[in-house]
């Protein structure tokens, strides 16, 4: 009778366990913005450097995040990093609105940051934004600092 006892207790201890990972994952999903989205529309920009974002990578507006990263390609007749990315639908961006990646710090990753427009227009779905500006390398702005490349 014990060992059938010990049988119980253990698929109950499992269940438990599984119940609170299945929590912690739905936490987590939640709170990154992975759960199920509502709609959004596709864009697309052309960057000169996409160091540092891929697929899936944030795209915030005014530190908030609006959508993600959804497809990245080398195009081989410009040699720019073609990128699409997802809006949440509820957001119309001004059609003079700039794209550009950003850092969160020196230790943080980057993102894409929309900076939005004055125009009245905006922007339609499957629209691509013109003004970009690629990632900057911190090696590169250490190794100007360092040479003296800097204008006084």
């Amino acid at each position: 009778m014990a060992a059938q006892d010990n049988t119980i207790t253990e698929v109950l201890v499992g269940a438990a366990v599984m119940a609170v990972a299945v929590g912690f994952f739905l936490y987590a999903a939640g709170s990154t913005g992975a759960g199920p989205a509502g709609g959004s529309y596709e864009m697309s920009a052309s960057f000169r450097s996409a160091d540092g974002i891929a697929v899936g990578s944030e795209v915030r507006l005014a530190g908030v995040r609006v959508g993600s990263v959804t497809g990245m390609a080398l195009n081989p007749e410009t040699f720019r990093a073609e990128t699409s990315f997802s809006i949440r639908d509820d957001i119309e961006l001004p059609d003079d609105s700039a794209i550009a990646i950003s850092s969160e710090g020196l230790l943080g990753g980057n993102f894409v940051e929309i900076i939005p427009g004055g125009s009245p227009f905006t922007y339609a779905p499957g629209d691509r934004i013109m003004d970009t500006q690629g990632s900057v390398s911190l090696i590169t702005l250490l190794m100007r600092f360092v040479a003296g490349d800097g204008e006084e």
